[in-house]
């Protein structure tokens, strides 16, 4: 254990022997390090930072019923907006003068804006496990060499993209608007054309109704007409049998059975009978003249039709059936919409869809918080750091080339001991200035 000590001991004095040695080689170190901090090329850092919008800037967006949009989902379309690789490419392309710094010659248009994507822009989101409210933002922090714009580049980047978005919500919106307003006038045509058949169906519904009642009343009347024809027929065939019975009972002219009687008698009395009888009186009694001339009018007739009320009844409705006016006013209907039914609520939502805004120029979807204004110092290299650890590097590069010469030393020619030596040492009385070995 005592010789550790007198080991560290004298390894300490060892380096403090060679402290110029240490002392030059941190001096050196802290040279480079100056030079590096001087010389180095500067690097700047500018930031954004992205906040919800309020609610009344996207309360009429919302309020259309068409496209629910909350400030939250607003912000975070922004960022994937500003996290895409395709926006952050055409931004590039379409302004190459600002990126002139990363085109190379040789270099391709990609593989320039790949070296910008990859060490230049950084998108920052809060912590996920915090759920406050007021930690949701979206910060974009871009590193940038003296000789670019960075400040014209971010806030140019964070417009496009915030542009590039509102125009894409406005693309939704009329893509919505469009398929909502195809979807109803698909549905107003359906209905028109369910209409249509219904009017059709009604239509000949009610012309194969008249049709047949017409059929029924013709077959009523043919029937009638038979039925009266053959009443006629009979008639005459009754007159005739009872002409025949007059003529052979003499009765030329009306009479009854008790004028008959009383003709027969002889006598000069008048008499006055009054006859009551519920039975018929044979045809006969009216006598040949008179069934004669009705058995000749009968054969004279050439219709029976104005024997019979029922005959001009028919005559009626056959005429009323000519013509059907309510086929004829549907057929007739000049604005058939209007009679469609339950489409007042489809016209009403077509009418509000068509008066929708869906220019989305000025929609503010996110609100900027803070621009990126211009950096009072850049960001690398940082001078009081890097000459620090110039400093350190040195000190210790000068202790390891000390500790080295020791040992190498050392091992190539040991150092006698001796209890005088301990003593000195222990004492500290004189200092040892001979050289090892």
């Amino acid at each position: 254990m005592v010789s550790d000590e007198i080991d560290l001991f004298e390894l300490f004095h060892s380096i403090w022997r060679q402290k110029k040695l240490v002392i030059g080689c941190t001096f050196f170190a802290g040279l480079l390090g100056v030079g590096y901090a001087l010389l180095a090329p500067r690097e700047y850092q500018v930031s954004s930072v992205l906040r919800p919008a309020a609610i009344n800037e996207l309360d009429a967006l919302n309020r259309s019923e068409v496209y629910k949009l909350p400030p939250a989902d607003a912000l975070a379309k922004v960022g994937a907006q500003l996290d895409s690789y395709d926006a952050r490419l055409s931004f590039f392309k379409a302004n190459p003068a600002l990126f002139q710094a990363f085109q190379e010659p040789g270099r391709s248009l990609e593989q320039s804006f790949e070296a910008f994507n990859r060490n230049s822009i950084k998108l920052i989101l809060p912590d996920p496990k915090k759920a406050d409210s007021l930690s949701s933002y979206i910060r974009l922090e871009l590193q940038y060499p003296t000789d670019m714009d960075g400040v014209a580049i971010l806030n140019g980047f964070v417009d496009y993209a915030i542009a590039a978005e509102r125009e894409q919500v406005g693309a939704d919106l009329k893509v919505i608007v469009n398929n909502r307003l195809t979807e109803l006038k698909g549905k107003i045509d359906a209905a028109r054309a369910n209409y249509e058949t219904d009017k059709e169906s009604k239509i000949a519904k009610l012309l194969e109704g008249d049709k047949l009642k017409r059929a029924q009343l013709e077959d009523e009347l043919s029937a009638l007409r038979l039925q009266m024809k053959m009443q006629r027929s009979n008639r005459l065939a009754e007159l005739n049998e009872a002409i025949s019975i007059a003529k052979s009972m003499g009765i030329k002219n009306p009479t009854t059975p008790s004028s008959m009687a009383d003709a027969g008698r002889s006598g000069t009395s008048q008499v006055m009978r009054t006859e009551v009888n519920n039975q018929q009186i044979p045809l006969y009694f009216l006598g040949t003249d008179a069934l004669e001339a009705e058995r000749t009018a009968l054969q004279q007739r050439t219709s029976d039709d104005f024997t019979n009320s029922r005959v001009a009844e028919i005559g009626k409705e056959l005429q009323l059936l000519e013509v059907n006016r309510q086929v004829e006013v549907m057929k007739r209907r000049g604005n058939e919409d209007i009679f469609l039914q339950d489409v007042e609520p489809l016209r009403a939502e077509v009418a509000r869809l068509r008066s929708l805004n869906i220019d989305m120029s000025a929609l503010k979807l996110v609100t900027i918080d803070r621009r990126a204004q211009e950096p009072l110092s850049p960001v690398k290299p940082k001078k009081i750091l890097v000459v620090a650890l110039s400093l350190v590097g040195g000190l210790l590069l000068g202790i390891l080339i000390a500790l080295v010469r020791h040992l190498v030393l050392a091992r190539g020619k040991p150092v006698a001991y001796s209890p005088l030596d301990d003593d000195r040492f222990a004492k500290r009385e004189r200092k040892d200035d001979q050289p090892l070995g």
